[in-house]
């Protein structure tokens, strides 16, 4: 069967038509170009074990781990996502993964391990298009802008990154495209050169900006999904405000190639 590529509305990539674990290095070396142009890729009908999965990732950069995060027992590089046990919902906004540390990770994948009978989908935000839809003047006036994003939500050692400055408006070092690079506005503490009244109200305003609805891919999960993304030129969130029935996914980060 020929790999078949389908375009998601409003932006990402469906992938049909491929073993991935047995992929070949032009197949791997396409999916990178495919995230860096499209965001979000979405490969179905994978029925890998778990490490599989971890030597498919493996082929697409050094994997890197979240401190504070559950590990899965039997593949420690891998964290577990999971709504089992718990007597509210997980809390999710939109974020990019860890983007408190000097080189956050490139991408991010997740396994379908248990779905729900009902909800548990996965949303993205385009954060090219967020830039690209800036005002010319707000482009402007923040153009050499620095965030100093912090950690939230996670247990640090004492000598585990807990902070570090990006640039807002980030090149990608494979499409060569710009994005607003964010998290949700809870890390996203200060903009060097403004006083932080200035610093959260120009955040929460590009945040807003960045996720309005009609720009969203909604992400709704099947059996053999594994989904990657770009955590440099995206953002996303899990909706738990109505799932009924355990959802558990299996999460794997890649870290950068290089700074940017």
């Amino acid at each position: 069967m020929a790999i078949t590529l389908q375009n998601l509305a409003p932006f990402g990539i469906e992938m049909t038509g491929i073993n991935i674990s047995e992929a070949e290095e032009d197949v791997i070396f396409n999916l990178k170009h495919l995230l860096a142009h499209h965001g979000v890729v979405i490969i179905r009908q994978q029925w890998m074990d778990d490490a599989e999965f971890v030597s498919f990732l493996k082929r697409l950069g050094s994997l890197m781990f979240t401190a504070g995060e559950k590990p899965v027992p039997h593949q420690p590089c891998l964290n577990l996502v999971s709504n089992v046990g718990r007597d509210r919902p997980p809390r999710s906004v939109f974020h990019t993964d860890t983007s408190y540390v000097a080189q956050p990770p490139a991408y991010t994948a997740l396994k379908a391990i248990s779905l729900p009978e009902f909800g548990g989908e996965t949303l993205f935000c385009n954060q090219y298009c967020a830039f690209e839809t800036l005002s010319t003047q707000v482009k402007q006036r923040l153009s050499s802008a620095t965030v100093l994003h912090v950690a939230s939500g996670v247990k640090l050692d004492n000598d585990q990154e807990s902070q570090a400055w990006h640039s807002l408006f980030k090149r990608h070092p494979i499409s060569g495209k710009t994005a607003l690079f964010l998290s949700t506005p809870e890390r996203c503490q200060v903009i060097q050169g403004f006083n932080l009244e200035e610093s959260q109200r120009a955040i929460r305003s590009l945040y807003k900006h960045s996720i309005r609805s009609y720009r969203l891919y909604r992400h709704y999960w099947q059996n053999g999904d594994i989904v990657i993304w770009d955590n440099r030129c995206t953002m996303h969130r899990a909706d738990h405000s109505e799932v009924i029935g355990d959802r558990v996914l299996y999460r794997g980060l890649i870290a950068s190639e290089m700074d940017n």
